[in-house]
């Protein structure tokens, strides 16, 4: 319960500060342009807070926080007298009105990059992309790659952590090859995935998991690192520290021999063996279960403790001024086109519509970069700004990039679209986006069900 309320509210904070950046941005804009604001309003429904300011503009925060908007003096939605005709929207130009309503999107993408500066001067600590096993007969095993084999580049882009080996991987969905660049001792090469039958789901796995090899982790020891809480571990009363020796009377000498012995046995009644400084005793547990795509299999709800990371796989960058402003720059044009690529694969049928993420997963992601501090939420927050700055700029009625489009139009016929014109296609949009707004619950409640 506390893991879904500090999921639910990392999102609400999250969802706020993105939604208050975009819609300053229409705000300040119309403000310049002399148009006449009316409510800039965080949420929509009951307002919960208002304040208004000396040029009469209502600021709210309402009760549903899944958006908001800036409500401007319009005189084709309410009378406007002739006095204050001249700070309506639509008695601006053509260029004025794109400019407020192009500025909501290009400030998500300055706030982007603000964020990501902030984290590069704070200090980013991250793993290198070194191999750290791979699966025999697949992809990754075809094209040659091998343990202890760092990647540093993927199709000439430098990937200096797996964040990035898995963005760019991710960028080749629907790509007959994928040209890795590592290094083996030394040695620099560059490897060719043959990709024509890779089966990735996103939302499932990463990317290079599905490719057949995994990053290099510690190694887990025989003691316990974590108990989850109401798991039969805590049922038990495991602690943290303890060494598991036996189940059912079976010696086990490695970590992953107790996972494969528990996960065979869901739902069974077994017998712990177990150390606890310096004694031994038995724990009587009824395993737990969960089930997957290759079926149910038992669950103990425990974590190993791991040796120490070498250090010559760890990095901690951190930059001056100038230089995270430019790597914030250089990564939000990079999750920009990232975005990019990955909605014109989504509309080709590369990638699927199941990879849609609504609120709940929005939220998890919300939950778990604020759960490992400032650093990594502020990159979430970059990641989710860039791409509400891309979805709005989409040439759909009742989006900002729909808006755009009309104005272009306008510009050049010389004139209005017609508004008959102008409604059909509000309907039109409407239906597209409630369309991939079900899609993504339903998502949601598949993977959380």
């Amino acid at each position: 319960m506390l893991a879904i309320l500090w999921n639910v509210a990392s999102f609400i904070i999250a969802l706020g500060i993105l939604v208050a950046v975009h819609e300053w941005g229409h705000f300040i804009v119309a403000r310049w342009c002399k148009v006449h604001v009316q409510r800039f309003s965080i949420g929509f429904g009951k307002v919960l807070f208002r304040r208004t300011d000396k040029h009469g503009t209502e600021f709210a925060i309402a009760a549903i926080p899944l958006g908001g908007y800036v409500k401007m003096l319009d005189s084709r939605v309410e009378d406007v007298p002739a006095s204050q005709q001249h700070k309506t929207f639509n008695s601006k130009t053509v260029l004025q009105r794109f400019a407020i309503v192009f500025a909501g999107p290009l400030v998500n993408f300055i706030f982007a990059i603000l964020a990501l500066t902030a984290m590069y001067m704070i200090g980013l600590t991250t793993v290198k992309p070194i191999i750290g096993n791979v699966t025999p007969y697949s992809i990754a095993a075809d094209a040659g790659l091998q343990p202890n084999m760092e990647i540093v580049a993927v199709a000439g882009r430098e990937t200096v952590d797996w964040e990035a080996v898995n963005l760019e991987l991710v960028s080749h969905i629907g790509d007959p090859m994928i040209a890795l660049s590592v290094t083996e001792e030394g040695t620099q090469r560059t490897l060719s995935l043959n990709t024509t039958s890779w089966d990735f789901a996103p939302d499932k796995d990463s990317a290079f998991t599905t490719l057949g090899f995994r990053p290099y982790q510690p190694s887990a020891l025989m003691s316990l690192g974590r108990i989850a809480e109401n798991s039969p571990a805590s049922r038990a009363e495991l602690a943290v520290g303890d060494i598991i020796l036996k189940i059912d009377g079976t010696l086990f000498t490695k970590w992953e021999q107790i996972v494969a012995y528990v996960q065979e046995r869901p739902g069974q009644d077994v017998t712990l063996t177990v150390e606890r400084n310096g004694d031994v005793f038995d724990r009587y547990v009824t395993l737990g279960y969960r089930d997957t795509d290759s079926g149910r299999i038992g669950i103990l709800g425990v974590n190993p403790q791991f040796t120490d990371w070498p250090e010559e796989y760890i990095e901690t960058r951190s930059f001056g001024l100038f230089a995270a402003l430019g790597a914030g720059i250089e990564k939000t044009w990079r999750l920009m086109t990232l975005t990019t690529e990955m909605l014109a694969k989504l509309v080709t049928g590369d990638i699927s519509v199941k990879t849609l993420s609504g609120p709940a997963s929005i939220a998890q992601g919300a939950g778990v970069s604020a759960s490992y501090g400032i650093v990594y939420f502020l990159s979430f927050l970059a990641l989710i700004s860039v791409n509400l700055g891309i979805l709005n700029l989409l040439p759909l009625p009742m989006l900002d990039g729909g808006h755009l489009m009309y104005f272009i139009i306008e510009a050049v016929r010389g004139k209005p679209v017609p508004e008959h014109i102008q409604e059909i296609g509000f309907r039109f949009g409407a239906v597209i986006l409630f369309g991939l707004m079900g899609i993504a619950i339903i998502n949601d409640i598949m993977r959380f069900s």
